[in-house]
């Protein structure tokens, strides 16, 4: 399992932005087998991405990000885009487990948004199907805990 520095994950997504924009420079992003854990692919565009084997179940947001189809899945529904991998979905600025998501009550989702019961009372049942019709594959196993030798 491989781990970045958030400066290297950046330079890497920053060569894929160019990559995508057919810059010289560019470079497609292969982040197979990476230990995502708390990296914040804000605004990130992974449609071409390699993820395959990433770890990205403990991710600190995935705001604006496009999708790789595969592991991370993106869809604009109205007012806000939604975004979900295999454990957790980022509605708007909202991150959370879709557990958490399905169980959330009318108070709690009101209190995220003025508009946000009236949205949700559309589209949760919208996005529990298409979630349960087209899941995110798992983006890889939690990494081994690395311990010093004595």
């Amino acid at each position: 399992m491989k781990t970045y520095t958030s400066e290297q994950l950046a330079e890497i997504l920053g060569k894929h932005r160019s990559w995508l924009l057919g810059e010289e420079g560019g470079e497609r992003a292969n982040l197979s087998d990476a230990n995502l854990r708390g990296a914040n692919l804000s605004d990130a565009n992974l449609s071409g991405a390699n993820l395959s084997g990433a770890y990205l179940s403990e991710l600190s947001s995935i705001w604006g990000i496009s999708g790789n189809c595969r592991e991370v899945k993106a869809i604009q529904c109205d007012y806000w885009p939604v975004t979900y991998t295999a454990e957790r979905m980022q509605i708007g600025c909202q991150f959370h487990t879709l557990a958490e998501w399905w169980s959330f009550t009318d108070e709690e989702i009101g209190r995220m948004d003025s508009k946000a019961l009236d949205w949700w009372q559309v589209w949760k049942p919208i996005l529990q199907n298409i979630i349960t019709l087209a899941p995110a594959v798992p983006g890889g196993a939690a990494p081994e805990p690395t311990t010093e030798a004595a």
